[in-house]
């Protein structure tokens, strides 16, 4: 682990004056900008995480919070489960946010309209011609690839290729460290470099190798097979095509959602996709994470 933490905070030193540069130049105040539109997209065709789970007609806790980050960050929600949205509706967004899980072509789970394979396809062609996608939590749990879930597949399935990394399985809920590995980036900003949440922890692979890691899961003292494995991702950018893609492993727990911390990194996110602010999208996994293909023996 000391190597591993020298290489990254060396590699850190190195460009964190260019990446400063980049940052500075490229902030600008949004607040006098159009209101954008963002698609929350929770539609759960397996497992149902209690903060997407309607009571009747009532908007869910996730629904909620994330209306009133819409107030303060200047941004309309639609929330919606109905897989329908991506046969034409899609296009009246600016950006797609999605707590998910399993092949949302499908149907069961929560027994919503599943997405048409059309469907999927529009939303992939979308984000890649230029609109925004953020994923939080389970939305790495979403259109698993074929094969051994507990094993690394070099040809991912599209969406997971978009997204940038793939759910292996997670053990017991848990306090461990987040590593801040960019503090430039908008919304890290006063986040100390590391801290630490209790949390249903995701043990991720498939990485894309072109992506920004923003935060790293520090494994080390962590209980359950799911974690013994060298440091990886848990909270990343990167460009598709013309668009931009965020993705944190946070937000499984109520108090996570209403914890400052996650606020901040899922709305830079959110700010970030919406093109409201440049960063830097330098790709950094191999430097940051060089053995977060090491996956843990399940």
């Amino acid at each position: 682990m000391t190597s591993h933490c020298t290489s990254r905070r060396t590699w850190i030193q190195q460009s964190s004056a260019a990446a400063a540069f980049c940052v500075a130049a490229s902030k600008m105040s949004w607040a006098d900008q159009p209101t954008k539109k963002i698609l929350f997209f929770n539609r759960s065709a397996g497992f149902e995480h209690s903060v997407v789970k309607r009571d009747g007609e009532a908007p869910s806790f996730a629904e909620r919070m994330m209306t009133e980050f819409g107030k303060k960050h200047r941004f309309e929600v639609m929330s919606t489960k109905d897989g329908r949205v991506f046969e034409k509706d899609y296009r009246d967004f600016d950006a797609f946010f999605f707590y998910t899980t399993e092949d949302l072509t499908t149907e069961g789970g929560d027994r919503q309209p599943p997405m048409s394979k059309q469907g999927k396809m529009n939303f992939l062609e979308a984000i890649s011609a230029g609109k925004g996608f953020a994923g939080a939590h389970c939305a790495s749990d979403t259109f698993h690839t074929a094969g051994d879930r507990t094993k690394g597949q070099e040809t991912p399935d599209p969406y997971i290729a978009m997204i940038g990394g793939e759910f292996i399985r997670h053990g017991q809920q848990q306090t461990a460290t987040m590593h801040v590995v960019d503090k430039q980036f908008q919304g890290l900003e006063g986040v100390r470099e590391d801290f630490d949440l209790h949390e249903e922890w995701y043990s991720l692979k498939n990485f894309a190798p072109d992506m920004h890691v923003l935060l790293v899961q520090e494994t080390e003292g962590m209980k359950d097979a799911d974690y013994q494995r060298p440091a990886y991702p848990a909270t990343w950018i990167r460009k598709h095509g013309q668009g931009r893609v965020f993705y944190t492993s946070m937000g499984h727990r109520e108090d996570v959602w209403t914890n400052p911390i996650f606020e901040k990194v899922l709305m830079g996110g959110m700010n970030w996709i919406l093109q409201r602010f440049d960063a830097d999208t330098t790709a950094n996994l191999a430097e940051v994470t060089p053995q977060a293909g090491v996956l843990p023996k399940l």
